[in-house]
């Protein structure tokens, strides 16, 4: 009985031959094609370095303008000491951003 179970019969059905084709082939194709679980990269997390990247790139002539500014301005006597240390504070924050990231995900075991 058991072995009349795991035989496919093929000659007594019409459309038999199909059907052992079809299985041959998915069974190909499930060897050939990788598995979801195996994908190196994650796009999302790809998309995320670039975007990363680029803004780093504008932001770093910018915040070189910005702290030349606030020290013409400060030698001047012309602005409040909250505005450099808020200042300093956000491009510490944006430069330093994938470490605080790194950080977090430590802590919470992410």
């Amino acid at each position: 009985m058991l072995q009349r179970i795991a035989r496919i019969e093929v000659r007594g059905r019409p459309g038999g031959l199909a059907l052992a084709a079809a299985l041959v082939v998915t069974t190909v194709l499930s060897l050939a094609l990788p598995p979801p679980v195996l994908a190196q990269a994650s796009p999302f997390l790809t998309g995320a370095t670039a975007l990363e990247s680029n803004i780093l790139a504008w932001l770093t002539p910018i915040a070189i303008i910005l702290v030349m500014v606030l020290g013409g301005m400060a030698m001047a006597n012309r602005i409040s000491w909250g505005w450099c240390l808020g200042a300093i504070v956000g491009i510490a924050i944006a430069f330093g951003a994938p470490q605080i990231v790194s950080w977090v995900r430590g802590m919470f075991g992410v």
